[in-house]
């Protein structure tokens, strides 16, 4: 598996003034109502779902093997002073230095405020094995200071490539050496139709100098949901699909001492499940164990690493019909809610491998275009305002009184009477 990179800049200090006032920036500019990690959570991909990808559009894109962070930009309207920040699913912000993100429509000046959903990946090259650590976005949540959360995602990534990527890279063409300034590069990542999954799997994962994780299946209508979101479907062969426990290790009492613990022998390694938080303190209650052969626990004893009480990804094997270690997952604050390890346990037996995927592209392209070919009802157009009634401007003033309103002079003349 691909190194998981670390999280670069300053780290800010959650309860510092400074912490609080950017999650308090973050609530205002995504409309929410707390401090909270804003980002989206996809659900685990099962048979179910092929019937969603043929009723409703969806874009699809390799899933990479990194770690999930939003990309924040504050800028100040007085000073033009921009702020970049890191946030991890800890909610945790780190202050990176040496970007600057021009504006859309005039590239001296920087855009406003904006918010990027995306994932950090640390590229090796095959041949000089350099590595490059890198920004991949692939959503957005404000831009310019407009909230765009509500908007479909066709228009969001519209916004993501048009008003932020596209003046970011005619800057760097222009200024080549502002690149070695900055922490990490940036990249958009490229979205396919979902009956074009073949693409994502024969050209998109092959040319990757990082890990894949699988495939990220998105309803393009739908707006962007924090928190776990029904329409963002995360795929994987069954075999491949992994959970995230908390590894607990009890040793078992010494023979000669019941009383205490035997240090010396193979202990157990016990998967506990997350129930959420209560009372401030992260609940969890064993769910199953690992295996770990022998040798792998000579070579963790052996490394001197702590084990005990960490966040481990695990897959099910099924030969062995148990639980095996992939890596740990330092960089989640907790292991998978209970609600995510039965949704994922149902996709291990409800999964979809790829050529099953696969074969039902052609219906998904069917019912894609068919949907494209109807009709779309007409737009309701507000009704054209009334016209103003003309009003009467006095131009002049009032009109004075006439000294010829009467008439003085005989009562009749020429015999006619006035």
């Amino acid at each position: 598996m691909s190194p998981i990179p670390d999280i670069p800049g300053e780290l800010v200090h959650p309860n510092s003034d400074q912490g609080l006032w950017l999650k308090a920036q973050v609530a205002r500019l995504c409309h929410l109502d707390n401090d909270r990690f804003p980002g989206s959570q996809p659900i685990s991909f099962g048979e179910r779902n092929l019937a969603d990808l043929e009723n409703d559009d969806f874009w699809v894109c390799e899933k990479s093997d990194g770690i999930r962070v939003l990309l924040l930009i504050l800028t100040n309207p007085e000073t033009q002073e921009q702020i970049t920040c890191l946030i991890d699913r800890h909610n945790t912000y780190r202050k990176v230095e040496g970007f600057y993100f021009p504006h859309f429509e005039k590239l001296a000046i920087p855009i406003r405020s904006t918010l990027l959903d995306g994932e950090l990946v640390l590229d090796v090259d095959p041949v000089t094995k350099t590595e490059t650590l890198r920004y991949l976005a692939f959503d957005c949540m404000v831009v310019d200071d407009q909230y765009i959360m509500n908007k479909p995602l066709d228009k969001r990534y519209g916004r993501l490539s048009d008003w932020f990527y596209k003046p970011y890279a005619t800057m760097l063409s222009d200024h080549p050496d502002q690149a070695n300034l900055q922490p990490f590069h940036i990249q958009v990542k490229k979205m396919h139709a979902a009956y074009q999954v073949s693409q994502v799997f024969d050209e998109d994962i092959p040319k990757l100098q990082h890990g894949n994780d699988g495939l990220i299946y998105t309803k393009v209508e739908a707006p962007y949901t924090p928190n776990t979101d029904r329409n963002i479907l995360k795929w994987k062969p069954p075999s491949e699909n992994s959970i995230d426990f908390k590894l607990v290790v009890r040793f078992p009492p010494s023979p000669s001492n019941p009383g205490l613990p035997d240090f010396f022998a193979k202990p157990v390694f016990a998967l506990h499940a997350w129930y959420g938080d209560e009372r401030g303190m992260s609940k969890y209650e064993l769910y199953d164990q690992l295996y770990v052969t022998d040798e792998e626990w000579e070579s963790l004893k052996e490394s001197g690493v702590q084990v005990d009480d960490r966040i481990v990804e695990v897959h099910w094997d099924s030969e062995l019909q148990k639980w095996r270690m992939m890596r740990f997952r330092d960089d989640k604050p907790n292991g998978n809610h209970i609600s995510v390890v039965e949704n994922i346990i149902r996709s291990i037996a409800d999964g979809v491998e790829k050529d099953a995927l696969l074969s039902r592209t052609q219906r998904i392209r069917h019912t894609w275009k068919e949907r494209q070919a109807r009709p779309k009802p007409p737009v309701a157009r507000p009704a054209a305002p009334r016209p103003a009634a003309p009003s009467a401007v006095i131009r002049y003033g009032p009109l004075a009184s006439s000294p010829w309103s009467k008439v003085g002079g005989p009562a009749v003349i020429a015999g006619m009477k006035r």
